[in-house]
């Protein structure tokens, strides 16, 4: 089974047990996190629109870092105009623990007096 759910204005495809980079998130490491699904599959089909909308990714932060530096470089052919600069995108590494529904809080009923016969 695989889920497609959307973080940052990306959409990713993951599994259970999947590790990924994601925009960084305000969140600490060892942070439950939860995330939207767009669209399930299975061996059943594919789901999609009101049939996932109670679907949720579920994942843990494993930890937050910087990617490589890439470098941009801006330059104007006979100007002698030249920049350079460097930039490290921030991501959360996150790690898939659960797809589905969210499980639902079993209500507790508390035990209620007895009356005592008077």
């Amino acid at each position: 089974m695989y889920a497609i759910f959307e973080n940052g204005s990306k959409q990713y495809k993951v599994c259970e047990g999947d590790l990924l980079k994601v925009e960084k998130l305000n969140a600490n490491v060892g942070d439950t996190v939860t995330f939207p699904v767009i669209l399930t599959a299975d061996g059943k089909g594919i789901k999609t629109g009101d049939e996932v909308k109670n679907v949720k990714v579920t994942c843990e932060v494993v930890s937050h870092g910087k990617d490589k530096k890439i470098i941009v470089f801006k330059y104007k052919a006979k100007k002698n105009e030249r920049k350079k600069q460097g930039h490290r995108q921030p991501y959360t590494q996150i790690k898939v623990t659960a797809i589905g529904a969210p499980a639902k809080k079993a209500a507790t009923k508390k035990p209620e007096a007895t009356a005592k016969a008077e």
